[in-house]
């Protein structure tokens, strides 16, 4: 008995020294590229590493001892902003003890102020998608929207304030005839202009716009879905944001009562977001399109690769914007094919869609993912772009290794 009283007084000496050591995570780059991009470690083999209690908070530092932000996803993942040298190694130390409130890079919500309209940006550029309010007002718009940044600063929530906020005074303006004092305040306020920091130059419609997907009908039409249904916001920043969307039921080659399923996530940094998708009620395999929209306005810059499919789009207003929009949509899980699908009547500028088609099994979950930049900010030429989706691929294929001891 003493002897066993003696084993727990020093196993309970011991304890506290055991809780408090540190966890390294080395990360390797086995490439000839400088890599810069999220890291995901499993959380739970962290706290269980670290030895304290899952939920815990910790701190993780870089090599030169800086605390630097971190995030914990909803799905057990710890994510890291890594920054790796070709052919190198990067470190981080997590210890346990109050982290510092982390900068913000990644953030998005549901705008019930703005028709139900579900937007979300990260440092380099915007995206949103429309809701039920906009359904039932009658207005087409089913694909993703792109706002494009020129700033690192989160921007979207501003944007909507100054909008929402002029707009009736613009309106009053227009009525009592008063034209020229109701474009200037457009001018200086709606996000449909740039005033320095980008803005909301692209079409829309009834169409995937620029990533969405749609199950492809055996005559070859695109059913694309309206606006989403229901939704939850999984993740919300600093570093990543996550949505899970569903829509409502349709009909395709005879299947009834098909829902379409989303989640999107949008990583720090990145100009590209990742896409799961699945069908609940498919009871055969179905062809499936994803891609984007194709303007009538300009049709020059069209890339379909393996792998991908890319677009230099001309904004809703070439002439005067004179800037390019290029958006994507990348398939580095397998795809049939890529290729046009053109409209034979052109309708609001919209002449097709160049897309990757994949027939999916009754249950499966697809990933791809879909993006964009803009000529004025990170991406200055079309040629540029491809180079950007080819590098964006090639770390997909050959991630960067992670170490946990």
């Amino acid at each position: 008995m003493k002897t066993r009283k003696m084993l727990l007084m020093a196993w309970a000496m011991l304890l506290p020294a055991m809780t408090k050591a540190d966890v390294t995570i080395t990360v390797s780059n086995t490439e000839n590229t400088q890599r810069q991009e999220l890291i995901e470690i499993d959380a739970k083999a962290v706290y269980g590493k670290l030895g304290i209690a899952e939920g815990s908070p910790f701190i993780v530092r870089n090599a030169l001892k800086q605390e630097v932000g971190y995030q914990l996803t909803h799905d057990g993942k710890l994510l890291i902003d890594a920054s790796v040298r070709p052919c190198g190694k990067a470190e981080f130390t997590v210890s346990a003890g109050t982290p510092k409130a982390p900068k913000v890079f990644v953030t998005g919500k549901m705008y019930p102020e703005r028709v139900d309209d579900i937007a979300w940006e990260n440092d380099r550029t915007a995206y949103r998608i429309y809701g039920p309010a906009l359904q039932k007002s009658g207005e087409r718009a089913f694909g993703v929207d792109v706002w494009v940044k020129n700033t690192p600063d989160l921007e979207v929530d501003k944007r909507y304030v100054t909008e929402l906020s002029n707009h009736p005074k613009i309106q009053k303006l227009k009525e009592k005839g008063k034209n020229q004092e109701a474009l200037l305040m457009e001018q200086e306020t709606t996000y449909h202009y740039d005033h320095g920091y980008g803005l909301d130059c692209y079409k829309v419609g009834p169409t995937l716009g620029g990533g969405a997907p749609a199950l492809l009908a055996d005559n070859g039409e695109l059913i694309l879905p309206y606006c989403y249904k229901d939704y939850e916001i999984l993740d919300n920043g600093p570093l990543r944001f996550t949505v899970k969307v569903s829509y409502n039921p349709t009909t395709i080659n005879g299947q009834q009562n098909v829902v379409e399923h989303r989640i999107i996530s949008l990583d720090k940094g990145s100009n590209f977001n990742k896409m799961t998708v699945w069908y609940d009620g498919l009871s055969r395999p179905t062809k499936m399109a994803a891609g984007v929209v194709l303007h009538a306005e300009d049709l020059q810059s069209i890339e379909l690769a393996r792998d991908y499919v890319a677009y230099a789009d001309p904004t809703d207003n070439p002439a005067a914007q004179n800037f390019q929009i290029y958006v994507a949509a990348l398939f580095p899980n397998g795809i049939c094919t890529t290729q046009k699908l053109m409209n034979d009547k052109v309708e609001n500028g919209n002449a097709g869609h160049a897309v990757g088609i994949r027939e999916l099994q009754p249950g499966e979950h697809y990933t791809y993912y879909f993006g964009s930049a803009w000529s004025k900010n990170d991406v200055r030429t079309f040629r540029e772009w491809n180079v950007r989706i080819d590098e964006f691929l090639n770390a997909l294929y050959r991630p960067l290794q992670t170490e946990l001891r």
